[in-house]
């Protein structure tokens, strides 16, 4: 296992006495649950650090680049580095059928966005830490294309 993140995973599990579970029990939609809080955990830190100012702003910089047509675009320029295994775990989020959907998204991104979450779930939960971060930093720039409004200034200062 990776240090990082992992090692916060670990500690969580020893701290509760949690058991490691074989991944394929989970359903796509609990591995893009727990995917979903870790991207979102990870680009609040890189926005964050970014510099210091009101949550409010930093509330609209990450939900710009969290979104579902965000992450839809951010996968799309992930599918052709994915090995054969992350594709088909990303598949399978994508497919599978939710109940509820995103309020500003179409159906094509939002189930593309719970592929990719579902894809970031199962690499934390396998403890991948370094390839959830590498596949951020490629994902991550055609992310915030679709987050960069000029119109909204606030969105410019996560640069």
């Amino acid at each position: 296992m990776e240090k990082g993140v992992t090692s916060m995973l670990e500690e969580i599990k020893e701290a509760f006495g949690l058991e490691e579970k074989d991944l394929k029990i989970y359903s796509p939609l609990t591995l893009a649950y727990i995917g979903d809080g870790v991207y979102d955990l990870i680009i609040r830190t890189i926005v964050v650090e970014k510099g210091n100012c009101p949550p409010a702003r930093l509330h609209k910089q990450v939900s710009a680049v969290v979104k579902a047509q965000a992450q839809a675009q951010a996968i799309q320029t992930l599918l052709p580095v994915l090995t054969e295994e992350e594709l088909q775990i990303y598949k399978r989020g994508r497919n599978a059928k939710s109940y509820t959907m995103a309020k500003n998204a179409t159906v094509h991104d939002y189930r593309m966005a719970t592929g990719f979450e579902a894809l970031m779930g199962y690499l934390y939960l396998s403890g991948r830490t370094e390839r959830i971060l590498e596949l951020v930093k490629l994902g991550f720039p055609a992310a915030y294309r679709i987050a960069d409004n000029p119109a909204d200034k606030a969105q410019q200062t996560v640069r």
